[in-house]
């Protein structure tokens, strides 16, 4: 079986997880990712063939295994579930009863655009976004029963998926310790995206609050705030 060609890319979690980089750091965190779909995990020397020098917000990106490569644990979820789902469908195709040869036109092109058709289906059925795999790996608190977790996720109308994965990277923000972050579960049950959140940004260790809701902004010190 040859190399899957293609990886699923999203512009919204790449844009958010990219923010404060340069375009040179942009360019060179690409270049890495498609490097480690076409060769694997990466080892130190491939990093910084690409990246030049030690870039220490490139390389928090990945993560090292026992051997000390180098991988973004997200591309790799990401590969290995469009992989399965791949070969499901294949297992699914051949299962089917074979229909006795009625044609003699057969050509080799065919099984291309049969294979075309199948990268097709993949792509239409996983660009349901969010996912539950979406949120548990943005979230980043792995804790609790995942199934259970995940049934609760995909009670959720679509709507406030999207708006939770809007509030994450700014929950995130507020709270950098994971440890100190709500349990995933914990967050679904109480509906946490609609918590108020707080910033400390003053750099002095006072916190200042302000309540999100879809992009728009209310600072609880601006005379003009109005609770919603």
């Amino acid at each position: 079986m040859s190399k899957d060609p293609a990886f699923l890319f999203y512009s919204s979690d790449f844009l958010t997880g990219t923010m404060f980089f340069s375009d040179e750091q942009i360019g060179r965190y690409i270049k890495l990712l498609c490097a480690q779909h076409q060769k694997g995990r990466l080892n130190k020397k491939d990093m910084l063939n690409i990246c030049k020098t030690y870039d220490q917000d490139i390389f928090d990106k990945f993560k090292t295994d026992k051997n000390g490569l180098y991988y973004n644990e997200r591309l790799e979820n990401e590969v290995e579930r469009r992989k399965k789902y791949s070969e499901s469908r294949r297992k699914n195709r051949q299962s089917k009863p074979k229909i006795a040869d009625t044609s003699k036109t057969y050509v080799p092109h065919m099984e291309t655009e049969t294979e075309t058709e199948t990268i097709n289906e993949i792509e239409t059925e996983v660009l349901i976004w969010p996912t539950f795999e979406d949120f548990w790996i943005m979230y980043d608190k792995k804790v609790g029963d995942k199934k259970k977790i995940k049934k609760k996720w995909d009670k959720l109308k679509q709507m406030d998926k999207e708006i939770i994965m809007d509030y994450l990277p700014m929950y995130k923000g507020a709270e950098p310790n994971k440890k100190f972050r709500k349990n995933p579960e914990t967050f679904l049950n109480n509906e946490s995206w609609n918590d108020e959140l707080i910033i400390n940004n003053d750099g002095k260790g006072n916190k200042k609050g302000f309540t999100e809701r879809v992009g728009q902004y209310y600072d609880s010190t601006d005379p003009n705030f109005k609770n919603l």
